[in-house]
């Protein structure tokens, strides 16, 4: 472009009589550099001509059809990982699949549970691959994937306690309400703070560290910057509400209960209706349970949104993460069925896509913990009652958002924050994948105006825990 940044150009960059259709022919499945978009690895994903569904799991027993109308699976050799929680405790291989075309054949895996912890999560990965180089596949290439459920993921009862060293007495956190601006909630090691005026998390210091961006606050969030599909569909302008859904503190309270310390604070939401609390419950260690709860006003008739969830700025020395869920591209709920849970740790920096146009990215569902890590393993924990989703980038929501209509941008020239931005949520809509311009996604990957509670706790974190 004319400030030298390298872009890739498309319909309305080379000329003022270019007819065109914006970037709708240049955002397939794989980009102008041959690097796989991420919807690719979903596409191969059911592209693929092998599946495995569970016969017996309990006895290690799996089915393989072979969808191939005129191959058998000679060519190729299957891996398979057992993991638990994340971890992987046995492999194997099996040499011969003997499926003739449009065949299931029933294979009988050694599988061994009885001596792992019964409540881990059991996962089975299987692997096809090709024994021999084929045109341009290398020998050893993955052809076919799944991932099967052995053992359900359970999710931790959500109860945040003090912790007890032995022999000394827990040292219950002291709420300060002598300040005119903030709340603030002290312990030993820690120090929160809590903005009067909006009632928000504004501060949050651990053992001399700064947790949050200066300037950030933890805030409510139930918008994402819309991609192609959602501009495709209007939900720019169908869900506007829920940019700035015009929440107003009604009351913030404080209290000690249970030798933890606790903040209530409660909204209005003008532009939407209904009402929406915010709970915070601090331990004697700094951790903190946040409970966000909004109640819908079932007179009013609001559109859906976009999330159910809350974000919050870290500083940029922040990042690293570590997660258990599914990657390790990003994904979303009616697009990450290619996408494997597992133990996954990559940098912040990985996580933004360069999308031709400036869009929404990087989210990773199905998430049981997720950290945010400094480079000495000092950080965050997230864990909820559920699995959740989760996105750590170095770019605003508000830098990726194009307003009201598509603008003439490019990835490469969204400038970057200097610091972490994080979005935890309950849960965001679908992409809506259905066709590629113009459909919302399908009923049950949408959310409606209704009542929605999310709670997490937020721990810190000062070691690399492997």
């Amino acid at each position: 472009n004319k400030d030298g940044v390298e872009i890739y150009g498309y319909g309305g960059d080379f000329n003022k009589y270019d007819g065109s259709d914006n970037n709708f022919n240049d955002n397939g499945l794989i980009s102008p550099d041959r690097v796989p978009n991420p919807h690719a690895y979903e596409v191969a994903y059911f592209y693929q001509n092998i599946w495995t569904t569970p016969s017996d799991l309990a006895k290690g027993e799996i089915s393989i059809y072979n969808e191939n109308f005129f191959r058998d699976l000679a060519a190729y050799y299957m891996e398979w990982q057992l993991l638990a929680n994340g971890e992987v405790v046995q492999t194997g291989l099996v040499s011969d699949l003997k499926a003739a075309p449009q065949q299931t054949v029933k294979v009988q895996l050694p599988i061994d549970t009885k001596n792992i912890c019964p409540d881990k999560e059991l996962l089975l990965n299987v692997s096809y691959k090709l024994k021999a180089a084929e045109t341009l596949l290398p020998a050893g290439t993955t052809i076919a994937y799944d991932q099967l459920s052995i053992r359900d993921y359970q999710a931790p009862e959500l109860k945040l306690e003090n912790v007890q060293a032995s022999n000394l007495p827990v040292a219950v956190p002291s709420i300060l309400d002598n300040d005119q601006y903030y709340l603030i909630v002290k312990g030993e090691n820690f120090s929160l703070d809590f903005n009067r005026h909006n009632g928000y998390l504004c501060r949050y210091d651990v053992n001399g560290m700064q947790m949050m961006e200066e300037g950030s606050e933890l805030t409510p969030n139930f918008w994402r910057a819309p991609t192609d599909n959602d501009f495709g569909a209007g939900l720019q302008h169908k869900y506007a509400a829920w940019k700035n859904p015009g929440l107003k503190l009604t009351s913030l309270k404080h209290a000690i209960e249970n030798d933890m310390a606790v903040v209530r604070a409660e909204y209005e939401m003008k532009a939407v209706g209904g009402k929406l609390s915010l709970t915070y419950t601090i331990n004697n260690k700094g951790a903190v349970k946040v409970t966000q709860k909004m109640t819908a006003d079932k007179s009013r008739k609001v559109s859906e949104m976009f999330r159910f969830g809350m974000q919050f700025r870290m500083p940029l020395a922040f990042n690293e993460i570590e997660y258990y869920g599914r990657g390790p591209v990003e994904n979303y709920s009616d697009r990450n069925h290619g996408a494997m849970i597992g133990k996954y740790r990559q940098t912040v920096e990985e996580q933004f896509y360069p999308y031709i146009r400036p869009q929404e990215t990087g989210t990773k569902t199905d998430i049981r913990w997720w950290r945010l890590l400094n480079i000495g393993g000092n950080g965050l924990q997230f864990v909820s009652e559920a699995p959740f989703s989760a996105s750590a980038l170095n770019y605003t929501i508000e830098s990726l958002d194009d307003g009201d209509a598509k603008e003439q941008r490019h990835s490469p020239e969204v400038e970057k924050a200097n610091f972490t931005n994080f979005c935890i949520d309950k849960v965001q809509t679908g992409l809506a994948c259905v066709n590629s311009w113009g459909a919302i996604p399908l009923e049950k990957y949408r959310l409606p105006y209704q009542d929605y509670e999310f709670s997490f706790i937020m721990s810190p974190v000062s070691h690399k825990l492997k």
